[in-house]
């Protein structure tokens, strides 16, 4: 916070004496100025700067003046504040919004004079000189109130620490620099246009910069409704914010109710107020509320979306071209930021994850939901609260998201990347009911079965891999699929290439959680990668808008504070065919009929999906889609998944001996879709085109035999959905 460098208002520090030096008369927009002008001088020998006009060459400066911070406002999708960003918390407000009774209260302390003298108070100078001379320091201040304002500028308009270290600096250069300003100043604008700007860049202390957010931060009341203590109160606060910061603590508050009874005495020795007024104002309390800055996440109603927003501003380019550019555009622009979030859509995932799992469970659920074809992010909710409070088992960084975003690593996705796999084979001409003969476990048939994308060999033939329960025998690309049938998704994607497998995920937006790049062993395929919400719904967006990709959209429209605004589109292109598209939109809906869902149903309208449980049960996820909503739901447990286990765990009030992608994510994510598209017209899906994929071609199934009856799938409708991978170190699972 910048009120830490704030000087105190008397601003020419102890040990310093003061110099008076001969000036010619300068003319001001006020009249004549001086013919002798009193300045500090550094040091006891006091050295002199000049004493010739020619010397000085004291003459007005513009001053360049970039608005003080503002607050940046961000909004839901409807319009209604949900959290703001600020480096400096003010509200910038009209003087006729200001309480008569502080404008006196202002002028009273800081320069009475104020709409009788020029840019600099010659009486108030000389006054200050008398007092700093008895005192033997600085004890009193000689700037006027525009003065005070050109320091105020300069000191905000500082970026670096030397900036500020010489916007502070006692110096003559300094002096003569604020006065040439405040000339310019005085000549630009008027005395009350000049007051309004003082009293909306002042500190006041306990972080509150400018009138309006100190009414607000100490008494809970606006500008404008200010009494007579208040207002002298925070007309005291000025001179020395920081000693006088009433946040602080009982010695800061005593200061400031002193200041408050001085300010009050001056009122009254002016004649502002009778004496009488000044006395009752002095026997009241100090009354400070401490009233809660308003903005920050952590009191946002939907605090993991307002990360994911802030971290979209602070890593876009598109809002400044370096890092410090973009935080002064977010902390200091006054904008109002609206974004995509929908309350009703994040009210429905809010309360489907808190029916299933507790804030104070150690494993934590995670949900995001997208719009297909948008990409525009609609909800992201999480079962623990947002917060550093380790009592209350809260959370501080974003599960919902990748680490860019504010998240951390994520979890392995499981079998929700058996679609990837899918999608591939079905984009290389295979048919829905083409499959193969498969085997209890699968072993690559050597180093070079498989190669990433670099022509590595990454096949390892000394590693099995198996189903936890499902029986060996001809597995489809419908069958294989729903009963995520680990053999079967290693011998397809040995068959279709783990780098086009790669490929087609990374065309679907598909990166790792900690923003390192995707692990490329033959396991992909069955969800090695350590994966965020986000990412994986977006990703199953794009299929339920007919292959059609749009990156991650949180903001859609920027005001500035002069209201000029910049609207955002979604950034989308053709990632799949949608034939293709349509096909495993085809496939994935059979997951609720006749795969791993089956045991939770449907959600009573067109919808796709696939089941997602890792190696021993470490996470589980599930991932589904409509034409018209998208979404993806994470367990595991933050302490680390791969040492806590989903395994003889109470979660939500339920005891599971092992947690799979139906157990509780599938469940989140039905109950999320029920409650947020209970008013939307169902959009049907595209119907497969049964002439390019329909029944099977080269690899259709042998006739059967008596011994080999049929195509069973998967045992995992039938009391256990899951399917995972038991061999360790294996990755991801089926299920």
């Amino acid at each position: 916070m910048r009120h830490g460098l704030m000087p105190k208002r008397g601003e020419d520090r102890p040990g310093i004496a003061w110099k008076i030096v001969r000036l010619v008369t300068v003319g001001t927009a006020a009249g004549l100025l001086v013919a002798g002008i009193v300045l500090p001088a550094v040091g006891g020998a006091g050295i002199g700067l000049v004493s010739a006009a020619n010397e000085v060459n004291l003459k007005p400066v513009d001053l360049i003046e970039p608005p003080p911070a503002e607050v940046t406002i961000v909004q839901d999708v409807n319009g209604d504040e949900i959290a703001r960003f600020y480096e400096e918390y003010r509200e910038v407000v009209k003087l006729d919004q200001v309480a008569e009774v502080m404008k006196t209260a202002i002028i009273s302390i800081e320069d009475y004079r104020f709409y009788e003298h020029g840019a600099i108070d010659l009486e108030g100078t000389i006054r200050a000189l008398t007092k700093n001379l008895q005192a033997g320091g600085v004890s009193q201040g000689g700037s006027s109130i525009t003065q005070q304002y050109v320091k105020q500028v300069l000191l905000n308009s500082a970026t670096t620490d030397a900036d500020k270290n010489k916007a502070l600096e006692t110096s003559y250069a300094r002096k003569l620099n604020e006065l040439r300003y405040a000339m310019a100043v005085e000549q630009k604008y008027s005395k009350d246009q000049i007051l309004e700007k003082y009293l909306n860049i002042a500190y006041f202390g306990a972080g509150a910069y400018g009138v309006e957010a100190a009414a607000k931060r100490f008494f809970g009341v606006q500008a404008d409704a200010l009494t007579l203590p208040q207002a002298a109160t925070l007309a005291g606060a000025v001179q020395d914010p920081n000693a006088t910061d009433p946040n602080l603590g009982k010695n800061q508050r005593e200061r400031l109710l002193n200041r408050r009874n001085v300010v009050l005495d001056r009122m009254a020795e002016l004649g502002k107020i009778t004496p009488d007024q000044a006395a009752a104002a002095k026997a009241t309390k100090l009354g400070y509320k401490g009233t809660k800055l308003p903005g920050g996440c952590e009191a946002s109603k939907y605090p993991y979306f307002c990360i994911y927003v802030r971290n979209e501003i602070l890593s876009n380019p598109d809002f400044g071209k370096t890092t410090q550019a973009r935080e002064a555009f977010l902390n200091r622009g006054g904008l109002t930021i609206k974004t995509t979030i929908d309350p009703a859509t994040q009210a429905a995932a809010d309360k489907a994850i808190k029916k299933w799992v507790y804030p104070s469970d150690d494993p934590a659920a995670a949900e995001a939901l997208v719009q297909p074809g948008t990409g525009a992010i609609k909800a992201m909710a999480a079962s623990r609260t947002y917060g550093r409070s380790k009592s209350k088992n809260e959370i501080s960084y974003n599960v919902v998201a990748d680490a860019a975003h504010g998240g951390g690593v994520g979890f392995q996705a499981g079998s929700t990347f058996k679609t990837f796999t899918l999608l591939n084979a079905l984009e290389k001409g295979m048919k829905v009911d083409d499959g193969f003969d498969v085997g209890a476990g699968f072993r690559a048939s050597g180093y070079s079965a498989f190669k990433n994308c670099k022509g590595e060999n990454v096949g390892d033939p000394a590693h099995t891999v198996t189903n936890d329960e499902g029986t060996p025998g001809w597995k489809t690309l419908k069958t294989g699929t729903w009963g995520s049938v680990n053999t079967f998704f290693m011998t397809l994607e040995q068959r279709v290439g783990l780098c086009d497998t790669v490929k087609t995920a990374k065309a679907l937006g598909i990166h790792r959680s900690d923003g390192s790049k995707l692990q490329e062993y033959e396991t992909f395929t069955l969800g090695i990668n350590e994966m965020d919400p986000v990412t994986v719904a977006n990703a199953y967006a794009a299929i339920g808008a007919r292959g059609k990709y749009c990156a991650p959209m949180a903001i859609s429209r920027i005001t500035d504070r002069d209201g000029k605004v910049t609207d955002f589109t979604p950034k989308c292109g053709q990632a799949l065919d949608p034939e293709v598209a349509d096909a495993a939109a085809d496939v994935l809906s059979g997951v609720f009929t006749q795969g791993t869902m089956r045991s939770v149903g449907g959600i009573g309208r067109d919808a796709a999906g696939k089941t997602g449980t890792t190696d021993s049960y470490a996470s589980a996820w599930f991932a589904g889609f409509t034409p018209d909503l998208a979404g993806a739901v994470s367990i595991g447990d933050p302490r680390g998944s791969q040492g806590h286990k989903l395994t003889g765990v109470t979660i939500g009030g339920r005891y599971y001996g092992s947690v799979f992608g139906a157990s509780i994510p599938g469940p989140i994510w039905k109950d999320t879709m029920l409650a947020a598209l209970k008013n939307v017209e169902p959009t049907s899906f595209t119907p497969i085109d049964s002439a390019r994929f329909g029944g099977c071609g080269q690899n259709c199934r042998p006739t059967p035999t008596p011994s080999n009856t049929g195509d069973t799938g998967s045992t995992q409708g039938t009391g256990n959905p899951g399917g995972a991978n038991t061999v360790p170190g294996s990755g991801g699972a089926g299920g």
